[in-house]
């Protein structure tokens, strides 16, 4: 292997392998290795991730960059188990299923996101890394989901310096100019800066759907003494969009309409003068540490964000009622295709107040060496929602019978929209609801060890949650336990073959009809795998199976009428293998998964495909210094709504990296979906589906100094 490979491998570092052998490298050429976790990661530990008994993977900067993403959401596509485009081409969220299910968002160890549609999304832009945690993680969390998390890590400042200015020119007129600085203030290393700044101007695949966006995420960190680093983080984010989701109906897009037409995926079916996404967000990070002694260090996480989205939006009503799409007595679409609309106004808000206090201890009892976590997580978060929903407006809900006073005037047709029809004013701020304001307060103090003896590495994990929550109708408290053990043995070959159990809880809002509030929904793991790094071999090799429960979901087989019963269960199982290597001038990544899902009514779980794979293949020849490329491939197997009638089919997609770097400067064309692939994402059960991404075409010109 030549110099070149052996140094990219690190640098590329989705490998995320022990440091030792990115260190066996510097020995050839100096490397920096990113990948890594850190104590602020999803583990909120360094432990090398081939040393933990959990399954967690990590798409870096680079790996982000190489592979052409350019939200969020598409970070999660080259992961096994994780559906990284749930709702396809998405504007207003990014939506992400872990092992089959909805996860909650972190950023730097603390919880980031709460509900929907008051906010905005984290800019790639702003981010180190994309780490995924998969399976229940409440021992380290609170609450949360048992298919686990996702945790995104900002940019921070470093001492070398480091600059950037970057130009994006691409398809649907992309613009986007951004800045990249980082270094040190002076005063003998003691004060660090990074500036990350954006601005972005696009278009989208959906005709009338803009995207306009301004991001400033200044930095600073202290570092007094070598044993100190305290960093603050500033986000601002300010959003001018639309909503690229048109919620389709089934007929038309999935199903050909009775005269056999399709419905254009491009075109726009809200109101140019109604339609908006306009989100802004400001965060302040704290991020602290400190040393005290050879066995003492403590980590101080605290964060206060401030968001608002002021969302609205016409779309074509659906329903699982054939009747619901207006047919004339002869069975063809009312009007050659016109249906009605609903409006729908959402004025939301967040603001959150978090704190996470760590203590760690590292010593030894006998043959036994302990790295002890305890900690301290207080969370205070407010949400409101206010608004209207106008259903279907100016329809009597009779085959081919518009209703009065509006008729269908406000009707849109599928098949050639016109625009220029929004109901009065007055009849839809008659619909506004203000909302009570909904708050909850969270505690939780744990506790986890990681104890090695010999090639053993076990891990016990405790933690205790209070949380209280007010939805405008009075107080309800819930309470949990939560606990989590893994095991794990090193051989001399590299084969690491572990055990791991987790738990997870997630309070339910309500009444049981007897005064008592529900229980929490509570999630439980089993996971069997093996991880296999052979020694001088630059790669690895993961292999999982998991069997997930959850449980305390509404009952099925209640009665119409009857308080919501909890005796209901999920169950998710499945097979995940991710493996990346180096040979030669070529890094290859390959991830599969097979799950096999089961929601309370004893279907499928809605959007989420049976069959995923992926692969990655990177050529960086050393005969020709400075150029790079990749090539990628994206199989997304079939998937149902969740009661098993609507099949969206499968789909495979391409992408492809060139790059070229000379000097400063560095330059790279990004094609995602090569071939432009039409496909739905997913359908639901409800009567609408969603339209997949388009090939994006990305140039990007890179000057660094």
């Amino acid at each position: 292997m030549s110099k070149r490979t052996s140094a990219a491998l690190c640098v590329a570092a989705h490998l995320c392998v022990p440091q030792s052998l990115c260190a066996q490298q510097e020995e050839l050429e100096e490397v920096i290795v990113y990948g890594s976790l850190s104590r602020y990661s999803a583990l909120k530990s360094d432990i090398p991730i081939l040393e933990s008994a959990r399954s967690v993977s990590i798409e870096t900067q680079q790996q982000i960059i190489d592979k052409g993403a350019l939200r969020l959401d598409e970070t999660y596509t080259y992961s096994a188990g994780v559906t990284g485009e749930t709702f396809g081409f998405a504007t207003r969220g990014d939506w992400v299923r872990v092992r089959g299910l909805d996860v909650p968002q972190f950023q730097d160890s603390l919880q980031s996101l709460f509900g929907n549609y008051n906010n905005v999304r984290p800019d790639i832009y702003t981010l180190e890394q994309v780490e995924i945690l998969k399976g229940p993680a409440s021992v380290l969390f609170g609450k949360g989901s048992p298919g686990g998390l996702v945790n995104v890590v900002s940019k921070r400042p470093r001492q070398e310096a480091r600059h950037e200015i970057s130009l994006e020119l691409g398809n649907f007129e992309r613009t986007q100019l951004a800045v990249d600085s980082t270094g040190s203030l002076g005063g003998g290393g003691q004060w660090l800066y990074r500036m990350v700044a954006l601005y972005r101007d696009t278009e989208t695949q959906i005709s009338e759907v803009d995207d306009e966006s301004l991001v400033i995420a200044p930095s600073v960190t202290w570092r007094p003494t070598i044993d100190t680093n305290v960093t603050v983080l500033v986000n601002y984010t300010d959003t001018e969009s639309d909503t690229a989701a048109q919620f389709l109906p089934v007929v038309g897009t999935l199903e050909p309409a009775q005269n056999g037409r399709r419905i254009d995926f491009d075109d726009f079916f809200g109101e140019p003068s109604f339609n908006r996404y306009n989100a802004e967000t400001l965060s302040i990070t704290l991020l602290a540490d400190h040393q005290f002694n050879e066995v003492f260090s403590g980590e101080l996480t605290a964060r206060y964000t401030n968001a608002e989205a002021d969302y609205q939006q016409a779309w074509p009503s659906f329903d699982t009622s054939a009747d619901r799409y207006i047919r004339t007595p002869d069975g063809s679409l009312y009007e050659d295709g016109t249906v009605p609309r609903s409006f729908f106004r959402s004025d939301g808000t967040s603001e959150q107040a978090a704190v996470d206090a760590r203590l760690r201890a590292s010593f030894d009892t006998g043959p036994f060496s302990h790295r002890l976590l305890s900690g301290v997580q207080y969370q205070d978060v407010e949400v409101d929602d206010d608004g209207y929903y106008a259903y279907a407006v100016g329809y009597a809900f009779q085959p081919g019978e518009p209703a009065t006073p509006f008729g269908d005037a406000y009707w849109i047709n599928l098949f050639d929209p016109q625009y220029g029809n929004v109901p009065p004013a007055e009849f839809l701020d008659a619909l506004y609801t203000d909302s009570p304001s909904a708050t909850t307060e969270d505690i939780g103090i744990y506790v986890n060890d990681e104890i090695s003896i010999d090639r053993w590495r076990l891990t016990l994990g405790l933690r205790y949650d209070e949380t209280e929550t007010d939805a405008g109708a009075g107080r309800q408290e819930d309470d949990e336990l939560s606990f989590a053990t893994g095991l794990l043995y090193q051989f001399d070959n590299g084969l690491a073959p572990y055990v791991s159990y987790a738990e997870s809880f997630e309070p339910v809002i309500g009444d049981n009809g007897n005064g008592r509030p529900l229980n929490p929904q509570e999630g439980e793991q089993w996971e069997l795998g093996i991880k296999y790094q052979p020694a001088g071999w630059p790669g690895f090799i993961t292999l999982a199976y998991f069997d997930i429960e959850q449980t305390n979901l509404p009952d099925p087989l209640a009665f119409p009428g009857e308080f919501e019963q909890q005796s209901g269960s999920a169950t998710v199982t499945g097979v995940e293998l991710e493996a990346q290597f180096a040979w030669r001038d070529f890094t290859v990544e390959v991830n599969a998964s097979e799950l096999d899902t089961e929601n309370a009514d004893g279907f499928d779980i809605a959007s989420v495909p049976e069959t995923q794979a992926s692969g990655w293949v990177g050529y960086t020849p050393a005969f020709l210094p400075g150029l790079r490329s990749g090539v990628g491939v994206r199989y997304v197997g079939s998937s149902y709504d969740g009661i098993d009638q609507l099949k969206t089919p499968s789909f495979t997609l391409y992408d492809l990296m060139l790059g070229y770097s000379y000097r400063s400067w560095d330059l790279a064309l990004n094609l995602r979906n090569l071939t432009n692939e039409e496909y739905l994402s997913t359908c639901l059960a409800r009567g609408d589906c969603f339209v997949g991404k388009e090939r994006t075409v990305v140039g990007r010109l890179r000057y660094l100094f």
